[in-house]
Formats: structure tokens, sequence, C-alpha cells
């Protein structure tokens, strides 16, 4: 059954953050380093912050709750003011049939001005940026559900994190597809897994992919 609508994440989703990283972060990398109140793993916290939501690395790294509120107050203020390219396949997103959402947790100016360097605000009928001590994405997926009568299955979420966007969807009973570009991550808890929008675009008209 064709989908009728799909929610795209948007970091390691529609553009690498490792593009960018750097510069986005350098204010909160060198705190980081600076306070030395964290596990020391100084390495391993810049590859996560590129990929998971501040709050968790922070939990997971055993910031003093000093830094965790400096990252915080930090990075509500950070936004990124230079052009950033999507990954090349994005535009195959476009020529799938259905209404296209965009679901990303993080700092709303941060997350909006990357949204705005993108130029890809118009390309989503909605776009939702998740604080997490507000709401979630699974509550964002629940209510884009029930305000369009969507049915579980007549939805997909495409996304690159199997602990955020995928895991929120599976509780909801939407279909999953992990987008893996470095095809680096196990495939366990997605429905699907792609390197390319080209096959999603099989995925969404309900011609399965083996």
């Amino acid at each position: 059954m064709p989908v009728k609508a799909i929610i795209y994440d948007l970091d390691n989703t529609i553009y690498p953050v490792s593009a960018i990283g750097d510069k986005l972060f350098g204010p909160l990398f060198n705190l980081i380093a600076e306070s030395g109140e964290h596990d020391n793993d100084f390495d391993a916290i810049r590859k996560a912050i590129m990929r998971t939501p501040f709050r968790l690395v922070a939990a997971r790294h055993n910031f003093s709750d000093t830094l965790t509120a400096k990252g915080i107050a930090l990075q509500e203020e950070i936004v990124y003011d230079e052009m950033i390219d999507t990954f090349e396949d994005y535009p195959e997103i476009k020529n799938i049939p259905g209404e296209r959402f965009l679901v990303t947790t993080g700092f709303l100016k941060m997350q909006m001005s990357k949204i705005k360097q993108m130029g890809i605000e118009p390309d989503f009928k909605e776009v939702h940026v998740v604080d997490p001590t507000k709401s979630s994405k699974k509550e964002v997926f629940a209510g884009i559900l029930q305000r369009f009568d969507y049915k579980p299955e007549e939805v997909l979420v495409v996304g690159d994190d199997p602990e955020s966007e995928i895991k929120a969807a599976k509780e909801l009973g939407i279909p999953t597809v992990l987008y893996d570009k470095q095809n680096a991550q196990d495939a366990r808890e997605a429905d699907y897994k792609i390197d390319h929008f080209k096959d999603l675009i099989r995925i969404a008209a309900g011609v399965y992919l083996l």
C-alpha cells in the first residue's frame, strides 16, 4: 500500500553534520575541553555530539551539572550562517508522492538556522523542532497522525538514529526506514535500511526491498 506521508529527520539524514560540525560546535567543543568536567574521552564526546542530542551525550559522558547547563545555554544561542549542502540524493524525496514532514530534535535557533541555510523549509508541509524538555518525537509523530487522520501504516519515518526517531516510530506502529549513508549501523531496529533516497521511492510505493 502506498504511503500518504513521510516524516524525515534532519541531521545526518538530510545533510551530513560532519560537514559543518567543527564550525557549528567549535565554541561548545572549546567549553567542554577547557572544563575537564566529563569522563575525559573527548574524541568520543566530539563524535557523539555530531550524532546524538546534547543532553544524552552529557549524561553518558558524565558531564557535571554546571558543564551541562553551560553547554545548553551556549547552544540555545548558536546559529549557523553559511550555506549548507544537502546529501546529493536529497532531491529524490521530491519525486515521492504524498506529504513530507520534517521533525528534528535540538535547539530552536540552531536547527532553524540550518534549515534556512539549506533552503529546504518549503519542501515540507510542517517543520518541527523538538525540545526534549517539553516534548518528544513520539508525541510529535502522534500529533501528525491525529491531525491528518493518518493510520500508522500509511506513514513512514526516515532517519539515521535507531535510538531516536526509529524507536519513537516503532512504538507507534509506524514503519521505519534507517537512512545509513555510510552503511555503518545495524538495521535490526528498523523495517528497512537504505543509503540512497532512490530506494525510498520503492518502499513508499509499496514495492518493498528484499
